[in-house]
């Protein structure tokens, strides 16, 4: 098969990496890639937000099937346009996307299906906001309702932060994405990333994940698209497991096809392990970025034909098979993300990282000038390794970034502490 993938980052490298080793796979294309996934693809520059030119790239190319990987395309409607173009596509309609394009949506959703999540209320101007805020009192969670590339959720510690929130994505911020804005309740508990492949009717649950949103070491400072992350999450235990796809992906499911939307492709749950059990934080419409990375080193089953089956509506008796094994990757960062930073310096060390057992460094913000590798983004690599443990694995992927010589980027240096905990104290 001839397959095309849309991306440039951490996520597509690892989804490139994997869908290079299946034996379906003849070609493999990847719009517009980087440096790293230049090494499993052909990466052809591509403007993946200009959908004619991508459906006159399938035709011209004979592309069998395509991949998507970021949620802006998705939202946008890509797949609708592919689709009715003749391409089989996997991800979501533009209206089964509205899960990660519409925050509120999502939370109204969830209040008609009763699926657990979090109290909240919607909002078109400032001043009701507010004065919600005040009534319900600190902390409290603000969100842009659009996509806001991982920047469109604040949780402030003071009244006065959230005035200044709120403010901030009503008088443009963030864009579009803070025309309306969601003020919803802090919940208490344990994160976790939870993914199942849909198939309109049918979940299959892959494996779950855990994230580090804070830029730095013991989860201070600000969110950021992600510093690392580790699978499996031991806090989604069997049974939290078993509740989770019961009483949020399914319902969800159910609803989105009565509503006309029936939901294909990945549904990313960002969840909270509350008291109560699991509650839905958000959903993505795509796989995670830094999770697919993990995901993909755990995967035993060849990940080409899950993909076409979701697409397919096949996925009834579909089963994918998993490595018992530990992955945790570690995201490098240039100096100064999720601020202001600089591009175009030199890493070097990559080879020698990449020797160590069970390491994979999966490129996100990069390109080649020549035989160097040059920083072309606010995260930049992932380094990530896989291991009986966490501690391993998070040992193995410390020993490689040492390699790496890069004086311009930074990265956290305890990704996986929750687990490392757990698996000393022996639980």
């Amino acid at each position: 098969m001839n397959i095309l993938l849309l991306g440039s980052g951490g996520r597509e490298h690892a989804l490139a990496w994997k869908l290079a080793a299946s034996p379906l796979t003849d070609r493999l294309v990847c719009a517009p890639g980087n440096a790293g996934i230049a090494r499993e693809a052909e990466c052809v520059a591509l403007d993946i937000a200009d959908h004619a030119a991508v459906i006159a790239f399938c035709r011209a190319n004979r592309i069998d099937f395509v991949v998507v990987g970021p949620e802006a395309p998705l939202v946008a409607g890509i797949v609708d346009d592919l689709e009715a173009a003749g391409f089989k596509t996997f991800g979501p309609s533009k209206l089964a996307a509205r899960l990660e394009g519409s925050k509120g949506f999502t939370k109204d959703l969830c209040r008609t299906a009763n699926i657990p999540t979090a109290a909240y209320e919607r909002f078109t101007s400032a001043e009701p906001a507010k004065t919600y805020v005040r009534r319900q009192g600190m902390p409290i969670v603000i969100k842009a309702d659009g996509l806001a590339a991982g920047k469109g959720v604040i949780i402030p510690q003071t009244l006065a932060e959230a005035e200044a929130a709120i403010d901030m994505m009503f008088e443009g911020g963030l864009g579009a994405a803070g025309a309306e804005v969601v003020v919803e309740e802090f919940m208490v508990g344990e994160e976790a990333s939870f993914f199942a492949l849909c198939d309109g009717e049918t979940a299959s649950p892959l494996a779950s994940a855990q994230d580090h949103k804070r830029v730095g070491d013991g989860d201070m400072g600000p969110n950021t698209g992600g510093m690392g992350a580790y699978s499996p999450a031991p806090v989604m235990t069997a049974e939290i497991t078993a509740r989770t796809m019961a009483e949020i992906i399914v319902p969800t499911l159910r609803a989105m096809k009565a509503m006309g939307a029936p939901y294909k492709g990945v549904l990313f749950a960002g969840l909270m392990i509350t008291k109560d059990g699991p509650k839905l934080i958000e959903y993505n419409a795509r796989f995670g970025d830094p999770e697919t990375q993990v995901l993909m080193l755990r995967l035993m089953s060849d990940l080409l034909p899950a993909l076409i089956a979701s697409r397919d509506g096949q996925l009834k008796s579909f089963d994918l098979r998993w490595y018992p094994d530990s992955a945790l990757t570690v995201v490098m960062a240039a100096n100064g993300y999720p601020g202001e930073y600089k591009r175009g310096s030199v890493i070097g060390g990559l080879d020698a990282a990449a020797e160590i057992e069970g390491v994979e460094i999966f490129h996100a913000g990069t390109k080649a000038d020549g035989n160097k590798i040059l920083a072309n983004g606010g995260r930049v690599l992932n380094v990530s390794a896989l291991a009986k443990t966490v501690t391993e694995a998070q040992a193995r992927a410390y020993l490689a970034i040492d390699r790496i010589e890069w004086p311009e980027g930074f990265c956290r240096r305890d990704i996986g502490w929750q687990a490392v905990k757990r698996e000393k104290s022996g639980g």
